[in-house]
């Protein structure tokens, strides 16, 4: 395997969901081998709104809940150091449940997609893409759909 996912989930879940974590964990995995991620552990973690939403008051300064946060290891260009035969650490995401299950309804797509999707997106934000103008936002949202294509979970 080349990712490590460290999965904390920080709502009531019960063993019913658990197929949305495999299809969580089966996308990054095919994210990290489309990007040649090797060695690498990432952790996600899902919550509620009240928690992402401080979460996002205070890390971004925007005063209401969002779906996914990112948080990176590492700057931008700078090169990840670790200790020979350990995994590089990539980074924290953050998933709201309540806006998963909101959104996978809007969208009229199962829940395990949604969150396939919001954990695939924040992955993507640790490597370094983003989608602060039109370009970057075609080159991320594209290579996010490649991804959950390759996985078997098509839009």
């Amino acid at each position: 395997m080349s990712l490590y996912v460290d999965m904390d989930i920080q709502i009531d879940w019960d063993e019913s969901k658990q197929a949305v974590i495999a299809d969580m964990e089966r996308c990054l995995e095919q994210a990290a081998a489309m990007e040649g991620i090797k060695e690498a552990e990432v952790s996600v973690s899902i919550v509620d709104d009240d928690t992402i939403h401080r979460l996002n008051r205070k890390f971004r300064d925007v005063d209401r809940p969002t779906d996914v946060l990112s948080f990176p290891q590492w700057e931008p260009g700078e090169e990840p150091s670790t200790i020979v035969g350990e995994l590089i650490p990539l980074g924290d995401v953050v998933i709201s449940f309540t806006r998963a299950q909101e959104q996978a309804q809007a969208y009229g797509h199962s829940l395990g997609r949604e969150m396939a999707f919001l954990a695939v997106h924040g992955f993507l934000h640790l490597l370094g893409y983003d989608h602060q103008d039109e370009d970057e936002e075609k080159r991320m949202f594209s290579r996010q759909e490649a991804i959950l294509a390759h996985a078997g979970l098509k839009r």
